[in-house]
């Protein structure tokens, strides 16, 4: 497999963007989602989204009151 993945997760804080991967499998991009919430939780307004690049689909935010 070559460029990036289908799979989006984008770190955001303050409503900017902070970091961003692309896997090729879900499970993957899953398992990164929760990591990401455990090592970034804490940051001021911090929002993480996982997206399917090629249904434009967003599979999981956190938090997810918004």
């Amino acid at each position: 497999m070559t460029g990036a993945g289908r799979y989006h997760l984008l770190l955001e804080s303050g409503g900017r963007p902070v970091q961003h991967g692309w896997w090729h499998r879900e499970e993957v991009a899953r398992e990164r989602f929760r990591r990401w919430i455990g090592e970034y939780g804490s940051m001021p307004d911090a929002r993480v989204t996982l997206t399917d690049d090629e249904t434009a689909e967003v599979l999981a935010t956190w938090p997810d009151d918004r």
